[in-house]
């Protein structure tokens, strides 16, 4: 039975649940009354439980398919406004012991080379990073207790942290590595990562154990259960995600809300972010072999159906979207970016670059400059803010913020000296026109009058040399 309260995961993933919402979902996706309803609730943007929101995704009436658009990007404005958070991906291994078989890391895959960076390769990579203008970083790596033990992790971490190079420096590194013990999730937090990832790939068991045969991830309840242990660890901030194209989407839509609300009703607090990767072609993998791929207009009712279920948490798109796809979702809900991004270890150096260790193919490949300029033309807000992260508003204190609507008082400034900082040091002249014109643009949206004057010394700083400020 259902228990979102549950510290098992078959309970608080109830397959039986999920089926019996999916029925209810394909029972009323034509019941105008029912539909409407929802929406009537879902504006007081408080979220939806998975039932209903299941209703608003199987919907199929176009009059009422428009008023969860718009809902979507109402959602979003209120939330998040018009920012964008800019990230990148840095492969640090792919030496992996576990048998997926939509990932070309898999153990017995033979054709690609195994790779691990040294910390002078870290370096490099992050020292190229930083000379992009990227502040947020989240490191990848395959399980491997033998090659990528958490001691490395963690020494990766801190080596990523020291680095001060020109006026770059990583202010936050989120983690996406395997799911592990209690005990090394506090050593992640202690090492001062943002947030944790973990995808949970499908929450469709019997599909999950076929597509992970052999390795560690092969445990189910272990992997579905690892963002309860984080939390247990002190790391508050953790990230959910599938990878759409394994098994029904709508299957995964209700798990994945399933999981918000129990990491809710047991912590308090929910997923800081949900991430939307589809699957793609990637070295010895076929996506043909996957049948339940979605097209683009699945994707994008599906991501505005997770913004108005889950209005408080950030929503992630890769560059495994192509330009146009991610264009067309970023007013839908998308919060975060990945921008000149590279899914190789070793990608964003030269002497270290093999670049048959790909992970997936990239569709968007612009380089961030130009996703930047990119973004301002289509007036949206580019940020590279940590404040939240190192100011303490994490956990119930960011989410508090945020359905609150107030959390805009200090990501807008923020974002704003970010962006400054950005176009002072790395932006491209025709990019830097853009965003400084941009920048006046939003200053009037800091409406505390001692808020804009402070703001507007701190851009001044910013121009004759300071950096890091934070509200």
């Amino acid at each position: 039975m259902y228990n979102p309260k549950s510290m098992k995961a078959e309970e608080f993933i109830d397959n039986e649940e999920i089926l019996a919402s999916l029925k209810y979902a394909d029972d009323n996706c034509h019941n105008y009354e029912v539909i409407k309803a929802i929406i009537e609730k879902a504006k007081e943007c408080k979220g939806l439980n998975h039932k209903d929101a299941s209703v608003l995704l199987a919907c199929d009436i176009p009059e009422l398919n428009e008023e969860i658009f718009a809902l979507a990007r109402k959602i979003k404005e209120d939330f998040y406004g018009n920012r964008i958070v800019l990230f990148a991906p840095l492969y640090l291994s792919n030496y992996c012991i576990n048998g997926c078989t939509y990932c070309p890391y898999h153990g017995k895959n033979k054709t690609i080379p195994r790779v691990k960076l040294t910390q002078e390769q870290v370096k490099a990579e992050v020292m190229a990073l930083q000379d992009m203008g990227h502040k947020r970083l989240a490191i990848e790596a395959g399980e491997d207790p033998k090659n990528n033990p958490i001691e490395y992790i963690l020494e990766c971490i801190n080596t990523i942290y020291s680095i001060k190079h020109k006026n770059g420096a990583i202010r936050r590194v989120n983690v996406n590595i395997a799911a592990t013990t209690v005990e090394n999730y506090k050593k992640l937090h202690d090492a001062g990562i943002g947030t944790y990832i973990l995808f949970q790939e499908t929450y469709h068991k019997e599909s999950y154990l076929e597509l992970h045969p052999t390795g560690p991830k092969h445990d189910y309840a272990y992997h579905t259960e690892a963002m309860d242990r984080a939390m247990q660890g002190g790391i508050d901030d953790v990230g959910l995600g599938v990878l759409f194209g394994l098994d029904k989407y709508r299957y995964e839509y209700a798990g994945l809300l399933m999981h918000a609300e129990h990491l809710e009703a047991v912590f308090g607090v929910g997923p800081h972010t949900i991430s939307v990767p589809r699957i793609c072609p990637a070295d010895d993998i076929d996506v043909k072999e996957f049948t339940n791929s979605i097209d683009d207009d699945t994707f994008a009712k599906l991501v505005a159906c997770i913004r108005i279920a889950v209005p408080y948490t950030g929503m992630i798109v890769s560059t495994r979207e192509s330009q146009k796809s991610r264009e067309r979702v970023l007013n839908l809900g998308i919060s975060q970016i990945s921008g000149g991004s590279r899914t190789s270890v070793g990608g964003y150096t030269e002497e270290v670059r093999p670049e048959d260790t790909t992970q997936f193919d990239v569709s968007d490949t612009r380089s961030l400059d130009e996703v930047i300029k990119w973004l301002m033309e289509l007036d949206y807000l580019p940020s590279f803010c940590t404040a939240c992260y190192r100011e303490g508003r994490t956990g119930d204190r960011f989410m508090a913020l945020c359905k609150a609507k107030q959390i805009q008082n200090c990501c807008l400034p923020n974002a704003l000296m970010t962006l400054k900082e950005y176009l002072e040091d790395y932006a491209s002249e025709d990019t830097k026109k853009v965003g400084m014109d941009l920048i006046e643009k939003y200053i009037p949206g800091v409406t505390n009058p001692k808020a804009k004057e402070i703001l507007r010394e701190r851009l001044t700083l910013i121009e004759q040399g300071e950096r890091d400020f934070r509200f």
